[in-house]
Parts: C-alpha cells; sequence; structure tokens
C-alpha cells in the first residue's frame, strides 16, 4: 500500500479516548528541565536522527533547496553543537517522514551516511545509497549499495551500526520479493535484511533475517554485548504485526522473537517502529500499539541482550501516536520518549522507567504536530546531557525547521 494511503489509514484508526490503565508504580520524584537551544539546522529543514558518535551523539537532517536534498550533520559535545556538513545531495531522492536519512561513526573515526535514491515515482521504489567520509566529513567516497538484487523495489528503513574492529553493519528493509508471483508461494513479503563491511569498506556480508515483515516500520539495531540486536515490526500470516526481535548469533540470525506479545491484528503497516537502546547485556526497547482502538506506547527491558524480556511498561497516560524512542541511563533505567495524544492535542513527552515497572511523572519537551510534519521525534545522551530533536516551525505558521533542546539529568 503506498505510504501517503497508509499514514491516512493510520490516523483513522487510532481512536485515543480510553482512560489510562492501572496497575502503574510511580517512582520517587523526578524531573528534569528542557531547554530550547539553537538548532545546527537551518529553515527548511526535517527528517531528524540522532545517533551515537562514540565522543558524542550526532544529529542529521535533510534540507531542501529548490528541487536538491541535502544531508547535513552537526556533533553535540559539551562545547554545544558543532558546524553543521554536508555528507550528501541529490535532486533523486525518495524523502519520507519516516524512512530518514542518517550519519554514524565508527570507532575509528570514519563517518558513514545513508539516504534513499528515488527509482520509481509511482510505486514508491527506492534504493538504499551509503557513502563514507575518512577525514571528518570534507570529503565522501563514490556512493554504493548494500543490496544487489537489481529490482525496483523499496529498500529502506535503515539502521546503520558501529561493529567491532571498525566494522560497520546496515540492517534494511527489503522488497525484493514484494512482488506476488503465482508459482512462488514466498514472494509477496517485505524482507528484513542486514549487511557487513569490514574496516576497508567491502561488503563481507548480505543475509535475510526475516522473510515476512510490516512493509514500512522503521527498524533499529543496536551492538550488545554479545553481539548485534535488531528490532523491527514483525507480520504473521493471520496480520498480526507485533515488535520482534533478532540476534546475530554466530554469525547466523536467530528466529524472530517477541519483545511483548500485544497481539495487534491490522491489515495495514502504521509506520510506526520500534527503538533499542544498548549498554553492555542490558537493553531497553520503546514500540507502538493499539489497544482497544486506542494507540498506546510502551517499554520494557532486557537483561540478557534481546533474549528475554521484562513486563511492558506503559509510556503515554492518556493516548499515543508512537514515534517512539529510549536512552539508557546509568543506574540501569531508561528515559523514554512518544508522542501523547490527548483532547485534540499532541505532545512530545519523555518520563524515566525502572525495570520494576516504575515511572516518573511525563515531562514534556515540546507541543509537535499530529501529522507528518513532526516527523519521529528523537532523543539522545552525551554525558549527563539529553538531547532533543524534532520537526517543527519556529513561529506560528513558520516554515519547517528542525528544532533542538536540553535537559541536564539530575
Amino acid at each position: 500500500m503506498p505510504m501517503r494511503l497508509i499514514v491516512a489509514a493510520v490516523a483513522a484508526a487510532v481512536v485515543l479516548a480510553a482512560a489510562a490503565s492501572c496497575g502503574r508504580r510511580e517512582p520517587a520524584q523526578w524531573t528534569v528541565t528542557v531547554q530550547r537551544v539553537a538548532s545546527p539546522a537551518g529553515p527548511d529543514t526535517s527528517e531528524p536522527q540522532i545517533v551515537d558518535a562514540g565522543r558524542g551523539r550526532i544529529l542529521s537532517w535533510v534540507e531542501r533547496a529548490g528541487k536538491t536534498s541535502h544531508l547535513k550533520f552537526a556533533e553535540r559535545s559539551g562545547d554545544g553543537w558543532s558546524a553543521p556538513v554536508t555528507a550528501a545531495s541529490g535532486d533523486d531522492w525518495f524523502l519520507s517522514y519516516a524512512d530518514v536519512p542518517s550519519v554514524i561513526r565508527l570507532g575509528d573515526g570514519t563517518l558513514v551516511a545513508q539516504w534513499l535514491q528515488q527509482v520509481d515515482p509511482v510505486t514508491e521504489a527506492y534504493n538504499l545509497r551509503l557513502s563514507s567520509s575518512k577525514d571528518n566529513g570534507k570529503t565522501w567516497g563514490a556512493s554504493f549499495m548494500p543490496h544487489h538484487d537489481g529490482t525496483k523495489t523499496q529498500h529502506g528503513f535503515a539502521s546503520l551500526v558501529d561493529m567491532p574492529g571498525n566494522t560497520l553493519g546496515v540492517v534494511w528493509l527489503d522488497g525484493r520479493n514484494s512482488e506476488v508471483l503465482d508459482k512462488d508461494p514466498a514472494s509477496g513479503t517485505m524482507t528484513l535484511r542486514y549487511a557487513a563491511f569490514d574496516a576497508a569498506g567491502t561488503q563481507t556480508s548480505d543475509t535475510e533475517i526475516d522473510h515476512r515483515v510490516c512493509e514500512c516500520c522503521p527498524t533499529t539495531a543496536v551492538a550488545t554485548a554479545d553481539g548485534l540486536l535488531t528490532a523491527f515490526r514483525d507480520r504473521s500470516d493471520d496480520e498480526i504485526r507485533d515488535i520482534a526481535v533478532s540476534r546475530l548469533d554466530g554469525g547466523k540470525w536467530t528466529t524472530a522473537a517477541a519483545v511483548s506479545r500485544d497481539n495487534w491484528k491490522i491489515d495495514f503497516c502504521p509506520v510506526n517502529g520500534p527503538m533499542l537502546s544498548a549498554r553492555g547485556r542490558d537493553v531497553a526497547a520503546a514500540w507502538f500499539t493499539v489497544k482497544n482502538d486506542q494507540g498506546q506506547a510502551y517499554a520494557a527491558f532486557s537483561s540478557d541482550a534481546g533474549r528475554t524480556w521484562g513486563m511492558p511498561i506503559r509510556l503515554d497516560d492518556g493516548g499515543s501516536l508512537g514515534r517512539v524512542d529510549v536512552e539508557l541511563l546509568d543506574d540501569g533505567s531508561a528515559v523514554a520518549s512518544w508522542v501523547e495524544y490527548a483532547e485534540g492535542r499532541s505532545d512530545f513527552r519523555i518520563r524515566r522507567v525502572e525495570r520494576s515497572g516504575a515511572r516518573s511523572a511525563p515531562i514534556g519537551v515540546a507541543a509537535v504536530s499530529g501529522g507528518q510534519a513532526s516527523g519521529y521525534p528523537r532523543i539522545g545522551r552525551v554525558g549527563n546531557e539529553l538531547i532533543f530533536a524534532w520537526s517543527g516551525s519556529g513561529t506560528e505558521g513558520g516554515e519547517l525547521q528542525v528544532q533542538t533542546a536540553v535537559a541536564q539529568l539530575p
């Protein structure tokens, strides 16, 4: 189904009216003060993404100038935002509020950027392009693709991971089997694939993780002490689309296992993917689902690198549009974010959650659009500082621009 129709359908499906569920434990008071800071992104920018950069965090975004799109980024450190750098530009890009480009820094300092090159606007077919820089973004190598099937289908929703030995892992949704073929019962599915590249940039792996996943929910992947872990929205034969994980174990991907048995049955993609945060063998996950016609956001913890998961912890209070993120803290708790939707208002919110299920009071970061304009709000952490990014207008009726804010952890 084309994304424009999917977005309209899911907006109609998420009816947010039920009261907050019972049984939530409230921890000792925890709060932070969110302060707006000048964004490194200029006017006419959107599609923010925040990824780990070793020494800090990288915020990337798309800037439009006429028919040309530019992938730009800046790094956050103790000194604030660095000057913006352009990683890639093009006039044939596929742009989506949910399938966003990004930039990552590997352990040896190499920068890797990913974006989407449009192939067929009618069928929304596009290729995933990658490029790397060894001189901190001053120059970039020729772009390349991790997929080699040659089909005019969707290749996107990529997650880049810094792997041991300065190697790169790439997880993405791959539509090479999406065409329904009468003589092939395995056809007609969106697959999840993985590619690996060594320190010299040579591709060493191109494997399928899962043969049937949701068509356009963003993926997420993290490096744990036990290896690579990815999360995605799985899709069963009877259209149950719950969040699942798979681990790269001994060079092979494990069978997808549900983080939570939500049993959300839906006949189209909700365009709402999960997020992971990892430290050692500790992992936190956040995701969106719908129960009783109400959108809800959840978080859960794993202490064994994603093999097993604790109880789901409700994030929202009155209803959610999802678009979640999560960041582990030093004490084993996590800060999770979501878009709350109640009484006709959409708000980018955060709260601290504990493994016990205890939650802090919610903290508002910013009022956001409930539609595509706000994109996926993002959170990150640099030392004792939380950083936030989202798309919005700085003034009433103003031009769309990536906004940023920070908060000091207690």
